[in-house]
């Protein structure tokens, strides 16, 4: 027999991962061969015959069996059959004789390959021990390799070097809908979407003869002729020559990425609630609309659209009724402009439209007159019929600038004289308008100080009985003390409060002022008055106006039996049902309640029956014409009439003529207020005339 040298470390190595079962019936032979395979193999197993090797595999299933055939009880062959029937993979190694022949002949035929001439040489049995371990490790590899395969998320294509189709894994056909028989032998450009052009196919295959891969993203077809994205990857497998022999594709549906992405960028440019584009993409496509009208010699414009009263309608209603609202809005804006123009939601309510190639400022202005059109019909929202309107501002590439940031500054400052000239309407940009954008802004940082410089003063009118004689109550009237302006009239700064919020903090410093001041004139033996309050819209809607009302009475200690509050007729039209109930909570605590400016709103009788309300006053609009207009005496006397028939007083303000006393007299106004009587005092001169009262 030829001389076997040993097994190296690396198969020991190997060997000591597996488990072996040793059957022999020589006591003498079975303790040598076990001592020395003890040293070698992870785990052994000894049995004295093929009854108890059955048991013992049956118990541990070794991964390699190693017996002598003859053995009482049961022989190393049937045991052997028995064990190949349980586990056809295991690797058996018999020990046998020259004198075993037809026993060996039969072991050949049950599938046992492997044997080992006795007596026996352990150095020999040591390396076909390592056989089968290879053996084994190659076949537990293969296995794990077509787990994966049919396992695999991704889909798995191989093809042979002439690119036809030889295997599919089952993500496969669960990705493209494909079948292992229908594609099989086929070549995957039956998969094309044809979105890739032949120079696309032509690099690809370059990569791959150069690096042996490639990988990108590629767009296929389904079984139905749905069009998909894949992201692919392809490997070359080379003999041992270097020449191709197979080609190994893997590839994952990236569809719902691609979505994500989309949804990302989507986000990026586009407003959340209106879906239009936002100030980033609006910018962009700006500068590429500026590039092309210079290039072209074409005009550019630019409309900066600011919502009158939206504010108060989404204080009123709710953000919910607001969002609604801009959404409208935003659908509106875009049925008003050409396919090519570019409509966005700038922030808040207000939006940008581009306007590319404008040949005439007068096509601005026809899209213009669209929007206020469109945007001045009434909105049916959630059961809320509501009115707005816009103010819009034209600037003009390149008469009024060239870049992005000066057009859309000019628009803005345009936008804002359009609110200037009494809202609903659009404007031009015009140079000049600068300066007067530059008063504005002055003018809103000043009111911004003017509560904490303590700049802000109450003035005083009477509220007058319809004889001119008696004092019944006073209206509360802020002024501005401007430190470098003087007396600034409320008309200069009211509306810029209203705007920015400001009217809020202001409203309630002339609140808790009057209050404190009436408190103070009935503290110091002064007949009592009904002292007269102003309500902004912004103020009255606050979340917590009841409360901070309460503080201020507990604060100041006016008796709120002596407080009246105004509030405009539009304002109250607003959410009719939720201000009957505020209104109803104000009375509870004693206050009374007039409707200001009335007959220059929109009033519902059916709502005016249920507000309650104590009285109304006749604007100064229907006052001031009062003898020579017919309209206007026509439109008091009613006023009048429907008052009394409500059971409310009435109040004419703006009384400046003794013939408008005269009138409002004999038509049985009750109440008047007016230069006629005096003008509004700071409290320092109003007090001679309540010394006049005592």
């Amino acid at each position: 027999m030829t001389k076997h040298s040993a097994i190296g470390d690396m198969e020991i190595a190997l060997l000591k991962k597996f488990t072996v079962l040793y059957v022999e019936d020589d006591g003498d032979i079975r303790d040598q061969l076990a001592h020395f395979l003890k040293r070698r193999v992870g785990t052994l197993h000894v049995a004295t015959n093929g009854q108890e090797g059955l048991e013992a595999f049956q118990a541990h299933r070794p991964d390699i069996v190693v017996t002598d055939i003859l053995m009482p009880v049961m022989d190393g062959l049937k045991m052997a059959e028995q064990i190949k029937e349980l586990s056809p993979a295991t690797p058996i190694i018999v020990t046998t004789a020259f004198n075993e022949t037809k026993f060996f002949l039969h072991a050949i035929d049950i599938g046992i390959d492997k044997y080992v001439i006795k007596p026996v040489n352990t150095d020999l049995l040591a390396e076909v021990l390592a056989q089968c371990a290879h053996s084994l490790l190659s076949e537990s590899e293969r296995r794990l390799s077509a787990a994966v395969f049919d396992n695999s998320s991704d889909a798995i294509v191989v093809t042979d070097q002439k690119n036809c189709i030889i295997s599919v894994n089952p993500a496969f056909s669960e990705i493209t809908g494909y079948t292992r028989e229908e594609v099989i032998g086929k070549n995957p450009k039956i998969f094309s979407a044809g979105r890739q052009s032949p120079e696309f196919y032509t690099q690809m295959w370059h990569d791959l003869s150069q690096n042996s891969k490639w990988s990108g993203e590629i767009w296929n077809r389904r079984k139905g002729g749905e069009l998909y994205p894949e992201w692919l990857s392809i490997n070359t497998v080379r003999d041992n020559q270097g020449e191709i022999t197979h080609f190994v594709g893997i590839f994952s549906d990236i569809t719902e990425r691609k979505q994500a992405e989309e949804r990302v960028r989507h986000l990026a440019h586009y407003d959340a609630l209106t879906d239009l584009p936002n100030r980033t993409l609006f910018h962009d496509r700006l500068q590429q609309a500026l590039i092309q009208a210079q290039r072209n010699h074409e005009q550019v414009a630019v409309m900066f659209i600011d919502l009158d009263r939206f504010k108060v309608i989404n204080d009123t209603l709710g953000h919910g009724i607001g969002d609604l609202l801009l959404q409208s809005v935003a659908q509106r804006l875009a049925h008003c402009v050409r396919q090519g123009d570019t409509v966005c939601r700038q922030g808040g309510d207000e939006f940008v439209i581009l306007l590319p190639k404008i040949y005439r400022a007068e096509d601005a202005a026809l899209v213009a007159q669209k929007i206020l059109q469109s945007i001045g019909k009434p909105f049916s929202l959630d059961g809320h019929e509501l009115h707005i309107s816009s103010s819009i501002g034209i600037s003009f590439f390149p008469s009024d600038g060239v870049t992005v940031d000066v057009l859309m500054k000019n628009a803005d400052v345009a936008m804002y004289r359009a609110k200037e000239l009494g809202r609903n309407n659009y404007q031009f940009y015009l140079a000049d308008m600068n300066a007067r954008s530059f008063e504005r802004l002055a003018l809103e940082t000043s009111l911004r100080r003017a509560l904490e410089h303590h700049e802000l003063e109450l003035y005083f009118q009477p509220l007058m009985e319809a004889n001119g004689q008696t004092m019944i109550g006073l209206e509360a009237l802020v002024r501005w003390n401007h430190p470098d302006l003087g007396l600034v009239h409320p008309s200069q700064f009211i509306a810029l409060a209203e705007e920015t919020g400001l009217i809020v903090p202001i409203g309630e410093w002339v609140l808790r002022t009057a209050c404190r001041q009436g408190k103070l004139w009935l503290d110091e033996g002064y007949r009592p008055l009904r002292m007269s309050v102003n309500l902004s819209p912004r103020q009255f809607h606050q979340s917590d106006f009841l409360g901070i009302v309460r503080a201020i009475l507990d604060e100041t200690g006016f008796d709120p039996h002596w407080l009246e509050m105004e509030v405009t007729e539009s304002m109250l039209m607003q959410n009719t049902e939720d201000n009957i109930v505020l209104l109803k909570e104000l009375k509870a605590l004693g206050i009374s309640i007039a409707v200001d400016d009335f007959g220059t709103g929109y009033s519902s009788l059916s709502y005016l029956k249920r507000l309650p309300i104590d009285t109304l006053k006749i604007d100064r609009s229907f006052v001031g014409d009062l003898n020579n207009n017919r309209d206007d005496a026509a439109i008091v006397d009613a006023i009048i009439s429907l008052a009394q028939s409500l059971s409310l007083k009435v109040i004419a303000e703006g009384v400046e003529k003794q013939e408008q006393q005269d009138f409002l007299r004999e038509h049985h106004c009750n109440e008047m207020q007016g230069f006629l009587f005096s003008h509004p005092l700071p409290a320092a001169q109003f007090i001679e005339l309540l010394k006049l009262e005592k």
